[in-house]
């Protein structure tokens, strides 16, 4: 690539905080208190949130200018040839961690939908658990019908609206809350910070996860290393400068929450900037649900849009069925992929509430960086080849960070066991599935015969095409290897890189080449299908 199309520092810089300032400051603080009863023990959980996020960061700075391969973690487990660990993992994010995310957008929207009509209109308590409900299923229904289509130029505009927003809510936030507690001299709350903590093991460790939640987004730079110039200066400088920057906002968020609602408002509802601006911004406060609505909105395209560009770039190297593969050859949408990923989301959301989705997520998040940092220390310690311009970190850090990873992985399987059972048993499934499918490539005739026609009806139902890698075995018949055959590269997703979890300006992947070979293939699929029926009759 081009030096002059590669970011430099600020771009850099910028986009970590973007992507990690999203949803989860506007969620954790309610699920963090609920572990930990009090504001000061809830205020030092963000800051220690935030060592362990730098921390982290400087882990994978060596991780990232090291291994220059697209994926973060999946690159980095696979370089070491631990395949079948980054085949699981790569499972536990398709079936758990990308929807449960995408639920978690879905279920805050409808929180937040919520919390402004009632302002407007008088809602019955007890219908406000199903009203949330079908607002966030409508969205996320919206969300994947514009997901069908091409998104470039609505995606591209509605993500800097969403960034806008995201900006505007966290400074009017943090402007409201200090206002109050220098002019108005509103202190009440923060006189006692300390009272009625709870130091529980368990509850601190949870109370981290939801921190850690808010945070997560750090490694974003770990998925496109290869496009930032000078990666050896820029990557630790971006990381650090990002993360400083956003812990000052979390902390300042907390404090101003804090001046204006007690621990018990706070613990009641997961819509918190929706109460505080009722209790501090008058008429005004009317606009700020639908404001972090439309944040939400954005967090939910973005990851939807990623967590089917992961299937599809799995179903494309023959890991996952054939028929998340098929893209749309107008839009280039890998339709049955996005389905695929709100059909998991709606089934995750019935799963549990806001705080059992976090606790999902995080713990395929922790559990898959043991594994990145383990490889980290056989290649440090084997002296295995890297990039040569690669940053070395205190092997100290290295270790530091792995026993707290480990701590976050271990301790919450005792505490908190029906969160993370599905996690582990998806997880060791993934296990199975690789050693009894992939690496062998031996399937048995039903399973073939299956997939053929799940593929088939798949092109008919979405109006799009396998697309795999050559070498994937995808169909058995003459006919659909010739279609497959006809398929020009050009016309492929980018294989340069894995999308991101937690990004909200991450908004459509890299496009290589034009439409105009589709386009052509598509003209050659009514016969082609046909050949295809009659194949599988």
């Amino acid at each position: 690539m081009d030096e002059s199309n590669k970011m430099g520092f600020l771009g850099a810089t910028s986009y970590v905080i973007g992507n990690i300032i999203g949803s989860g400051i506007f969620i954790t603080p309610a699920s963090i208190l609920r572990n930990v009863d009090s504001i000061g023990l809830s205020l030092l959980i963000w800051v220690l949130c935030a060592v362990i996020a730098i921390l982290g960061a400087i882990c994978y700075i060596e991780l990232g200018t090291s291994i220059r391969e697209a994926g973060c973690d999946f690159a980095y487990i696979c370089y070491v040839k631990w395949y079948s660990i980054a085949f699981a993992f790569m499972w536990v994010s398709v079936l758990m961690t990308y929807p449960a995310t995408i639920a978690i957008c879905a279920e805050t929207f409808g929180q937040y939908l919520i919390e402004g009509l009632k302002q407007y209109y008088e809602i019955d308590e007890a219908l406000v658990p199903t009203c949330q409900k079908l607002f966030a299923y409508s969205l996320l229904f919206l969300v994947t019908w514009m997901n069908f289509f091409e998104l470039s130029k609505f995606a591209a505009r509605f993500q800097i609206l969403a960034t806008v927003a995201k900006l505007f809510s966290c400074l009017l936030i943090i402007g409201t809350g200090f206002y109050f507690y220098f002019v108005k001299g509103w202190h009440g709350y923060l006189e006692n910070p300390m009272q009625g903590s709870k130091y529980g093991t368990g509850n601190l460790i949870l109370g981290f996860y939801g921190g850690l939640w808010a945070f997560s987004g750090w490694d974003v730079l770990n998925y496109s290393t290869g496009e930032i110039k000078h990666p050896k200066r820029n990557v630790p400088f971006a990381l650090l400068t990002g993360i400083s920057v956003v812990t000052a906002i979390y902390v300042a968020i907390n404090v101003a929450y804090f001046v204006v609602l007690d621990v018990e408002s706070v613990k009641q509802s997961d819509a918190v900037a929706a109460i505080f601006s009722r209790e501090t911004l008058g008429d005004f406060a009317n606009i700020i649900p639908f404001l972090i609505g439309i944040l939400l909105i954005g967090s939910l395209n973005s990851n939807l849009f990623s967590g089917s560009r992961y299937m599809y770039a799995a179903a494309r190297q023959g890991h996952l069925p054939a028929c998340f593969s098929c893209v749309n050859g107008e839009t280039e949408s890998p339709r049955v992929a996005v389905l695929a990923q709100s059909v998991l989301a709606l089934m995750i959301s019935y799963i549990g509430d806001l705080d059992t989705l976090i606790t999902y997520v995080m713990f395929g998040f922790w559990a898959q960086r043991i594994f990145s940092l383990v490889a980290l220390l056989i290649i440090r310690h084997n002296h295995i080849p890297v990039h040569p311009d690669a940053v070395r970190v205190p092997l100290f850090c290295i270790y530091l960070f792995l026993i707290i990873t480990v701590a976050l992985v271990i301790i919450p399987i005792f505490y908190e066991f029906q969160s993370t059972a599905l996690a582990i048993a998806i997880c060791l499934f993934g296990f199975v599935l690789y050693y009894v499918f992939i690496e062998k490539a031996i399937f048995p005739r039903w399973l073939v015969t299956l997939n053929k026609k799940v593929t088939l009806w798949c092109c008919i139902l979405f109006d799009c095409l396998p697309d795999v890698k050559g070498g994937v075995q995808l169909l058995a018949s003459d006919s659909s290897q010739a279609l497959l055959s006809e398929r020009l590269s050009s016309t492929r997703l980018s294989d340069d890189s894995l999308p991101d979890l937690h990004s909200d300006e991450k908004n459509i992947m890299r496009r290589n080449g034009s439409a105009a070979g589709l386009k052509m293939l598509i003209s050659s699929v009514p016969s082609s299908l046909v050949d295809l029926i009659s194949d599988v009759q």
